[in-house]
């Protein structure tokens, strides 16, 4: 709608909503969270977390807002087919930007429940973020150092009840966790650090997902493999989309079987680690070559248009 204005100005029109936005949502939440530590009752405590569901919900539609707004982007989406807000999914993304959360969480807002993040417990404390986090029933892990354990093997098997304990909630309440398996934002420095075997991503992580199935992989439908491409977008992603400058947005949903995990074999059993993880590296591999022949796809589009 604003997309005809110079880049500064819409760069500054939606950091201020944005900020905004976010402000007015992620307070809302921090009340809720407040009310909820002086009520006992499970039942309405329950009740109070669909409320800041909802109030996550409306950050995203507004964040959906802010965007219409201030830039002109085709939506590429495949793969909302068969989902479901009643059901339970561990989703398993690519990561490129700071945006990703904000794309994502609006694409799916009405299809499936609200993402939820896997948060170390350190975040608990941080002052706002971590009582809205609270607030919204982010699952909280404590992850114990090697060397912790190696002082203290008793302390073997602890995290993994701490986190099955944060997820007892999720047994009766539909929830969707996502992962960023690679477990950082993909550059290409860090691509050239990891001596990576793919072209468009980092090595993905396998812990991360295993901890998430070894606690709750029973109560999950489907494991969601979500791919995401800014096909024409700079390398700043999130700049450039408030600058006005990334016209499309590429998502492809693949849902998987969820693959079963035995925690004791998990995390005693090296080859049975190397096996889970070689799993894992194929799935990356299949996405690899997808986001190849997505940009192929795209540029070729392209340049039939410009031809024309």
């Amino acid at each position: 709608m604003l997309s005809f204005l110079p880049g500064s100005f819409l760069y500054a029109i939606s950091l201020t909503l944005l900020i905004i936005n976010t402000l007015v949502w992620g307070s809302l939440i921090c009340v809720g969270g407040i009310v909820k530590i002086f009520i006992p009752i499970a039942s309405l405590r329950s009740a109070i977390t669909g409320i800041m569901n909802r109030f996550m919900w409306a950050w995203a539609s507004c964040n959906g807002g802010i965007l219409w707004l201030i830039a002109d982007i085709e939506w590429d989406i495949e793969g909302l087919d068969h989902l479901h807000k009643q059901g339970w999914y561990l989703l398993i993304s690519n990561h490129l930007s700071g945006f990703d959360i904000a794309a994502q969480t609006y694409i799916l807002r009405n299809h499936i429940p609200m993402l939820k993040f896997f948060l170390k417990k350190e975040l608990l404390y941080v002052p706002i973020m971590g009582l809205g986090c609270w607030a919204l029933d982010m699952p909280f892990m404590n992850r114990t150092s090697p060397e912790k354990l190696r002082k203290n093997p008793k302390l073997k098997g602890k995290d993994l009840q701490t986190t099955r304990r944060s997820c007892e909630k999720f047994k009766t309440i539909p929830t969707s966790i996502i992962n960023y398996v690679e477990g950082s934002r993909f550059t290409i420095d860090k691509q050239a650090r990891q001596n990576s075997p793919y072209r468009y991503l980092l090595k993905p992580k396998a812990g991360g997902i295993a901890f998430a199935l070894s606690a709750m992989g029973e109560q999950f439908d489907a494991l969601l493999n979500l791919t995401i491409v800014y096909p024409d977008a700079p390398k700043d992603v999130l700049s450039g989309v408030m600058h006005g400058k990334v016209n499309k947005v590429i998502i492809r949903i693949e849902a998987l079987p969820v693959p079963q995990v035995d925690s004791n074999q998990y995390f005693s059993d090296g080859q049975y680690r190397a096996s889970f993880q070689r799993n894992l590296n194929d799935i990356w591999q299949q996405k690899d070559d997808l986001i190849h022949q997505l940009l192929e796809q795209h540029n070729a589009t392209t340049n039939v248009y410009n031809k024309h």
